[in-house]
């Protein structure tokens, strides 16, 4: 069952068209990537999809189309975007309680929201947060409601490594549920971390599209193992099955400490295929 259906999406601003006949589909329960750099078009499908902006083609939330979504649809999906609308002078517990009785939550869900974010203690006002703990809370108050599809437009950006990591936890525990996502990042290890599927969006087209495994595969053109050997030495040898035995002999004779495919990550993709880099 898919939970997002989009068919030759295309949408211009002053005449420039930021995106073109875009088509994909992302699975209930799946965590679906929007990868590519800024200004790519990201941030606008998402709009697209959250009733948010008009658009030509088709494009469908849940079996409703996106042109149409009436307030019902609200209920069931959460959105973590730049403008989330904290309000800076409120507690976090403060802000929850505002969004909850919005959405009729009752307070032992707030309560439960926070405890999973790590700011149940906190009591600092918004705008005292640092920016990783603010975003935890824009986090915790999309899933109020436990919506269904849950949209994340850039959920680590300028956030530090050990934060990061508490929001993949999160959202890997949240697809664990059930929960389908769609995230837009330029961080390709994020990416390859995270997501069941990926699309590369570049001045508006999809350049590929795939798992994200099978299409650092794809563009394997050297097909070549490096092993780097206990006295220090790297040897290269080419992939293939005639040279099996060479390859387990170093194993056998325990000369190996450590071992690599030459298959490229994905920004190495998305490179080659555009000329650009992912965070540019």
């Amino acid at each position: 069952m898919n939970s997002i259906c989009i068919k030759d999406i295309s949408k211009s601003f002053n005449q420039k068209q930021v995106l073109k006949n875009l088509s994909l589909t992302v699975s209930s329960g799946e965590i679906f990537g929007l990868l590519g750099p800024s200004g790519a078009g990201k941030t606008t499908l998402i709009k697209i999809l959250t009733g948010q902006l008009s658009y030509s083609g088709s494009a469908e939330i849940m079996g409703k189309s996106c042109d149409s979504l009436d307030r019902s649809i609200y209920s069931e999906i959460g959105m973590v975007m730049d403008n989330s609308g904290i309000y800076e002078r409120l507690t976090c517990y403060d802000n929850m309680m505002l969004f909850a009785k919005f959405n009729n939550v009752k307070k032992d869900v707030v309560v439960n929201a926070l405890k999973r974010v790590g700011l149940t203690d906190v009591k600092l006002s918004a705008e005292k947060l640092s920016k990783g703990m603010k975003q935890r809370l824009i986090l915790a108050r999309a899933l109020l409601h436990h919506p269904k599809i849950l949209f994340l437009d850039e959920p680590t950006s300028g956030l530090d490594p050990a934060t990061a990591n508490e929001i993949h936890r999160l959202l890997l525990e949240l697809k664990a549920d059930g929960t389908t996502i769609f995230l837009t990042t330029h961080n390709m290890i994020e990416a390859h971390k995270l997501c069941n599927h990926i699309a590369l969006l570049n001045e508006g087209h999809i350049v590929e599209f795939g798992i994200p495994d099978d299409i650092c595969r794809k563009y394997n053109k050297e097909n070549m193992i490096s092993i780097l050997c206990r006295d220090g030495k790297t040897v290269t040898i080419i992939n293939k099955p005639e040279n099996a035995t060479q390859i387990a002999s170093y194993f056998a004779e325990e000369k190996v400490e450590a071992i690599h495919s030459s298959e490229p990550n994905l920004e190495t993709v998305f490179m080659s295929l555009t000329g650009r880099e992912l965070d540019i």
